[in-house]
């Protein structure tokens, strides 16, 4: 995958502005403005609420139970009385399988990035600020993880360490990090050099501080607009390993393994192999057209 620099992020220029303690308000009440007029990426983000609370809200809102399973009703066609969606290859109502799935499918899409940017970020802060040797070591032993497309990568990591759900979670984030490494070291050593930075050092503030008070808050809008846009790609990645049976384990429901399940399906009832497929699709779509809004909001100039 390509890895994005930071120059060519949205909120990399506003980096050679004041800094972010004197313009914070104005720059992400902004921001937020902007994006609120955006109804492509409200769009977008009211279809991914409306996903999320199905999948939050399943054990109430959903018809059935999600293993209880039937072999005289399999492969019910979409309207079937008490299963508008139709039933899955064990007679298993799809529409609550889709519901349940969701909550490991999402679980599995957005924890690999949220550890990865905490992770990313505070690694990439300090290679970014103190430069030099230890600046090299740290990225160059990160240039190996891409020599590896990341698909590639999350498949060998997960082979390694065997199926299962926190396996993948930890293959995936393991994917991640190196990519938000390289962004948020990119940043900082651009935000490092900058007058007000140097002005804090002359002053004799220690590094933690300047790093919490002068580095951290210019820094972190582009780290978290590049890690947005992973999100879609962390959907697709958790649902291609439970797809080639390297993560969650039947009976769970979860989009690629059920994607996997329904392939015996496909030509007795070619609509209900496609619904997992279509929600993949579906969300990591959202995620996209979402992530693109805010790229898009904060190429603000304050």
């Amino acid at each position: 995958m390509p890895t994005t620099t930071a120059s060519a992020l949205p909120g990399a220029a506003p980096l050679a502005a004041a800094p972010i303690s004197q313009t914070s308000h104005g720059y992400w009440g902004s921001v937020w403005a902007q994006l609120l007029r955006d109804p492509v990426a409200m769009a977008a983000a009211a279809l991914l609420l409306l996903i999320v609370l199905a999948a939050v809200l399943a054990p109430w809102l959903a018809p059935a139970d999600p293993y209880k399973a039937s072999m005289i009703k399999r492969l019910l066609p979409m309207g079937s009385p008490g299963h508008w969606l139709g039933t899955d290859e064990l007679g298993r109502d799809m529409v609550t399988r889709l519901m349940y799935g969701g909550r490991i499918s999402l679980l599995m899409g957005v924890v690999p990035v949220a550890a990865a940017f905490f992770i990313g970020t505070s690694i990439g802060l300090f290679a970014g600020y103190v430069g030099g040797k230890t600046n090299m070591l740290i990225m160059r032993t990160l240039d190996i993880f891409y020599a590896f497309p990341s698909v590639l990568l999350a498949v060998a990591i997960a082979g390694a360490l065997g199926p299962g759900l926190s396996n993948s979670l930890l293959a995936l984030t393991l994917v991640f990090v190196p990519q938000v490494v390289r962004v948020a070291e990119s940043v900082t050593t651009q935000v490092r050099a900058l007058d007000y930075v140097e002005a804090a050092r002359m002053s004799g503030a220690g590094a933690f501080a300047i790093i919490r008070v002068h580095v951290l808050g210019n820094v972190l809008g582009p780290i978290f607009v590049y890690a947005s846009g992973l999100l879609s790609v962390s959907m697709i990645l958790a649902s291609g390993l439970s797809f080639l049976g390297l993560g969650v384990k039947p009976p769970e429901p979860e989009w690629g393994l059920m994607l996997n399940t329904l392939r015996s399906a496909i030509y007795l009832n070619p609509w209900i192999a496609a619904l997992p497929g279509a929600m993949i699709f579906i969300t990591s779509i959202a995620f996209n057209v979402l992530a693109d809004g805010v790229r898009s909001a904060m190429e603000l100039r304050t």
